[in-house]
């Protein structure tokens, strides 16, 4: 049996019970480098266990995010798309064409946003921020 994923613990410590469909999930959920929606979190939880229905899953996808273990995105394309909650925040900038999640951090932007809501009387709390662009026509003779 695999070792624990990190969704895994962050469900055990907030003492959802575990089965192995779920369990399948979150480890499906922990591996993914992408910002999957549920139907592709579906096809690769069926590689592993083919017994798992769609249902199952959105029922799990949606327990996990009412429990702070997983953050709903909205990139633009329909999907409600997902990633674990963490710690430390970062933003996003979506390729409109190709569809391609860039995560990104910058301090100048969250100093402007603290900044903006000083300026307004509010203590920021959070935010999100998702960046929709094309790629950039290369300048000819410029690499």
């Amino acid at each position: 049996m695999a070792p624990p994923s990190r969704i895994e613990h962050l469900c055990m410590e907030k003492g959802m019970k575990m089965t192995g469909q779920r369990r399948i999930i979150a480890r499906v959920l922990s591996e993914a480098s992408d910002h999957p929606d549920v139907e592709e979190v579906y096809r690769r939880a069926v590689r592993l266990d083919p017994r798992i229905s769609i249902a199952t899953v959105y029922r799990t996808v949606r327990l996990f995010e009412e429990a702070s273990i997983l953050e709903r995105r909205d990139f633009g394309d329909g999907r409600s798309r997902y990633e674990e909650a963490g710690d430390e925040h970062h933003d996003h900038l979506i390729d409109v064409q190709s569809g391609k999640v860039i995560e990104f951090r910058s301090q100048e932007i969250e100093a402007l946003q603290q900044m903006v809501a000083e300026q307004h009387g509010y203590k920021l709390v959070g935010h999100r921020l998702e960046l929709f662009g094309v790629r950039l026509e290369k300048a000819k003779g410029r690499k």
